[in-house]
């Protein structure tokens, strides 16, 4: 019996060894050199680091209220001279325009309007020789070497945030650059039906590119934590109940495992990760997501999730293919269909199965064969 013991825990070690490389196998990817150039795949190292826990807002670049001017006349009498004009830059002092007073003289007197700050002129609302009086508002000056971008926090998450607090702001406008900035101040309402409430940074804008209006997009840090295990965001996968990432295999060339992880807080660029990583393993960053058609249980081979993906025929390394590819192979597949017909192969699986039987079947034999010679025995004596 202790021999048939050692038979059986042999045959589950086995077993179960198969198992494990059968599993490890369904979610390996290999490919090939072309194959991972035309995926653009790029790993990045998982590892720990200061991480930022971040909430995300959208909002506006709006002008700071004191920074408008307005240029007026103290006189009355028409524009007798006009030298700025909507979209202007002007200094302050710089001469704008001038008013011909309605008092007799031989010239009647005039006034010298001048610029009360540098800026841009935003607006104007006057004309060359248009009669004006002292309440009548000529132009509107606008210093914007400081703006403020106004963003929209749900309540829910205000509590978090406090002045001084501080957020990456991307302009969709400007492209990737990103900018730093500190909450200044809260707006004096919040907004009801939207849920929200308004966080105003202040933006150095010397070079004069941003502009009212422009859309901003804020990642507002909550609280930054140091020796987080973390991997960016484009390298997770899958649907939110089962998350998963392509790690770099490192016997393999060109070879990427499917790993399910468990993920906890996320910020603009990186996410934690629970379990399933180790620090230093190599996920893929960038090509991940036509990864996870190739493999993972998907059925989809890379041409398939390339041609999915651009909508164009490619072969099986990737490559796209032309008309004369295209027809030269719809010949090929129909002549490997013909000699396909009637052939199969048994599935790993199957074989692993089939291999357990006999061994059980052949230890019952024995089994059975040696309890059948101690009967004979004990019937002989």
């Amino acid at each position: 019996m202790k021999l048939n013991s050692l038979i059986f825990l042999s045959l589950l070690s086995i077993s179960t060894t198969h198992a494990a490389e059968e599993a490890r196998a369904q979610n390996t990817i290999i490919l090939d050199e072309i194959a991972v150039k035309n995926l653009r795949i790029q790993t990045e190292e998982a590892e720990e680091r200061d991480f930022e826990t971040t909430v995300f807002a959208i909002g506006r670049i709006e002008e700071i209220p004191s920074s408008r001017s307005v240029l007026s006349s103290r006189i009355a009498g028409r524009v007798s001279a006009l030298n700025a004009f909507e979209g202007d830059t002007v200094e302050a002092g710089e001469v704008l325009a001038v008013v011909e007073s309605r008092q007799m003289g031989d010239p009647p007197p005039s006034v010298e309007l001048k610029a009360p700050q540098s800026g841009l002129v935003v607006a104007s609302h006057v004309r060359l020789g248009q009669p004006v009086e002292p309440s009548a508002e000529l132009l509107d000056v606008s210093d914007r070497s400081k703006l403020w971008a106004v963003a929209k926090i749900p309540e829910q998450e205000a509590a978090q945030v406090a002045i001084g607090t501080a957020a990456r702001i991307h302009i969709p406008a400007l492209g990737d650059e990103v900018f730093e900035a500190e909450l200044t101040r809260f707006g004096v309402e919040a907004d009801r039906e939207a849920g929200t409430i308004e966080a105003i940074f202040e933006l150095d804008n010397a070079d004069g590119k941003l502009r009212p209006g422009m859309r901003a997009e804020f990642s507002v840090v909550l609280d930054s934590q140091p020796f987080v295990l973390s991997v960016p965001r484009t390298a997770i996968q899958g649907d939110p109940a089962s998350r998963v990432v392509f790690v770099k295999d490192y016997e393999l060339p060109n070879a990427f495992i499917r790993v399910p992880v468990t993920l906890g807080g996320e910020n603009d660029a990186y996410v934690e990760v629970l379990n399933g990583v180790f620090p230093g393993d190599e996920v893929v960053a960038q090509g991940s997501y036509a990864l996870s058609f190739v493999g993972g249980g998907s059925g989809m081979s890379l041409k398939e999730a390339l041609d999915a993906a651009h909508g164009h025929a490619h072969a099986e390394d990737g490559t796209k293919l032309t008309e004369e590819d295209i027809t030269s192979g719809e010949e090929d597949d129909h002549g490997h269909a013909q000699n396909a017909k009637g052939g199969g192969i048994l599935s790993k699986p199957l074989m692993i199965y089939a291999g357990v039987v006999t061994l059980f079947a052949l230890i019952t034999t024995q089994m059975l064969l040696k309890r059948r010679q101690k009967e004979s025995e004990a019937s002989d004596a």
